[in-house]
């Protein structure tokens, strides 16, 4: 077997972990692969021919899967209850950590241990794949534009195909508030309270606001206090917006829980191949200062699964270069809102 690349893909067992560890050779790299379930990790290593270390999130056996490693790519959700154990781990070992949460509250758990990741000069980067890349680095750009913009608009269309892990974080923020940034602090607001029209190239489309990473990521790449997130009103989150309405606190209790992860179970692992390919995100942002001048920029992407993979090992690859800088991160913030544009497939739509 050829020799492995020091980084831990952790994870390796869920639908964007096993896409992560078959695009991983088209960037030149054979990541160890992690998990928690022995027997599948073993035969998604045998597939691809990789070395793999079996370790749950709790003990020492964590610690003995990061040894020798430079870093590792986290792709086990949902992340409220999986990041901070691994950024932990990380820590006590000196291993850079990447992820690829979309949770505001568990990006933020992570923004916490800042100072500690500087101290033992170990960068924490958030947001590794579409969560966060494109958006973050088109609302910077946009930021950079606009010196003193208070408030920062996104939005997103193109998440038709969903993953049955996506569909769990989805199930998990059930009857709970969605997050947006005001005066510097993430705030709650009634699900589907908030709506408007946003132009992804085609004409106004209603979208509805949505707790999404950019609430967290934005605002440690631009500082701007105010930040909104939407997504376009496809019929599945329409949906899930009046399930949230009629039934928001019985979905949060502990047996709506197991019910909607019953219903997960019964969903296919993610959409298939030939289902992704030809597909497109956009992403749309505005930022505006105190006095209303107002900037709004749009990015599209390939679709978002087969990008994630794209922009998690573009990442990798730089951190495997200690092309770091030490703390909480964002991708834009290090490697500027350039970085985006190499990418095949992408183009941007700038003032």
């Amino acid at each position: 077997m050829a020799p492995s690349t020091p980084l831990l893909l952790y994870g390796a067992t869920g639908y964007t972990g096993r896409l992560l560890a078959r695009a991983a050779r088209e960037h030149g790299l054979r990541p160890v692969l992690g998990g928690r379930d022995g027997a599948r990790l073993a035969q998604v290593a045998a597939e691809l021919g990789l070395e793999h270390r079996v370790a749950s999130l709790e003990g020492a056996s964590l610690d003995a899967a990061l040894h020798g490693m430079r870093a590792v790519l986290h792709a086990a959700g949902p992340f409220s209850a999986t990041s901070l154990p691994m950024v932990e781990a990380c820590l006590r070992t000196g291993v850079h950590y990447l992820d690829l949460s979309g949770e505001v509250a568990a990006i933020e758990s992570v923004r916490a241990h800042d100072a500690r990741a500087r101290q033992r000069g170990v960068m924490l980067l958030c947001g590794a794949g579409f969560d966060v890349v494109p958006s973050d680095c088109l609302a910077l750009g946009l930021a950079r534009q606009l010196p003193g913009a208070r408030k920062l608009v996104l939005g997103i269309s193109g998440l038709e195909l969903i993953s049955r892990g996506s569909l769990r974080t989805l199930a998990e923020g059930a009857g709970q508030a969605v997050l947006i940034r005001q005066g510097n602090q993430v705030v709650g607001i009634p699900p589907g309270s908030r709506m408007r029209e946003l132009d992804f190239g085609a004409g106004p489309r209603p979208c509805v606001a949505l707790s999404w990473a950019d609430v967290a990521t934005a605002h440690a790449s631009t500082g701007i206090p105010d930040i909104e997130v939407y997504c376009e009103a496809i019929p599945a989150l329409r949906m899930l917006m009046l399930a949230n309405r009629s039934l928001g606190n019985l979905l949060s209790t502990p047996l709506g829980q197991l019910w909607l992860e019953l219903q997960a179970q019964a969903f296919p692992p993610g959409p298939t191949e030939e289902q992704r390919a030809g597909r497109q995100a956009v992403i749309v942002c505005e930022v505006e200062d105190g006095a209303g001048r107002c900037l709004r920029g749009r990015l599209r992407t390939p679709e978002v699964y087969g990008f994630s993979c794209t922009t998690a090992w573009a990442l990798a690859r730089r951190v495997l270069a200690e092309d770091v800088e030490a703390g909480f991160q964002t991708p834009a913030r290090v490697y500027g809102p350039e970085f985006v544009l190499a990418f095949p497939g992408v183009v941007r739509d700038f003032p």
